[in-house]
């Protein structure tokens, strides 16, 4: 099965929520971890591994906490995901060793590809700024072709 991690998934709530409240105050881990019934921990983690990534910005003081570091219409859900999980691969064609043993004879490799590539190109298109819209007329984020 197919799906992001646990990890990816705090980090696109937590992505959203300082989206959301972008002209308030700079968030602790701990009050997006409440807000969300999340470990406070873990979000704790998620969140450095985004602002080592850029993506956030740790601010330190007593009215410290992270903040986005650009606009939510800059940053995309594949940034996020990429910055929590690494690359994005439904199959493991290519290992840490190289090629997979069936690689010669793979009769799916091709075409795996390309849905890999079509993920990427959806996740890349898809904005924070178009996850934080709370406008019930807006456009769907991803069109599928049918």
């Amino acid at each position: 099965m197919f799906k992001l991690s646990k990890k990816a998934d705090y980090g696109l709530i937590a992505v959203k929520h300082l989206a959301l409240h972008r002209g308030d105050h700079a968030f602790s881990a701990n009050e997006i971890a409440e807000e969300y019934g999340i470990s406070a921990t873990l979000m704790a983690k998620v969140l450095q591994k985004l602002a080592h990534k850029s993506i956030v910005a740790a601010k330190h003081g007593s009215s410290g906490g992270y903040q986005l570091s650009k606009d939510p219409s800059q940053i995309s859900a594949l940034e996020v995901i990429s910055a929590i999980d690494g690359p994005v691969l439904i199959t493991s064609c290519v290992t840490n060793h190289g090629n997979c043993d069936a690689t010669e004879r793979c009769s799916v490799k091709e075409p795996l590809r390309r849905v890999n590539e079509s993920i990427l190109n959806v996740l890349s298109s898809v904005t924070i700024a178009q996850m934080s819209s709370e406008d019930p007329h807006e456009p769907s984020l991803v069109a599928l072709r049918t």
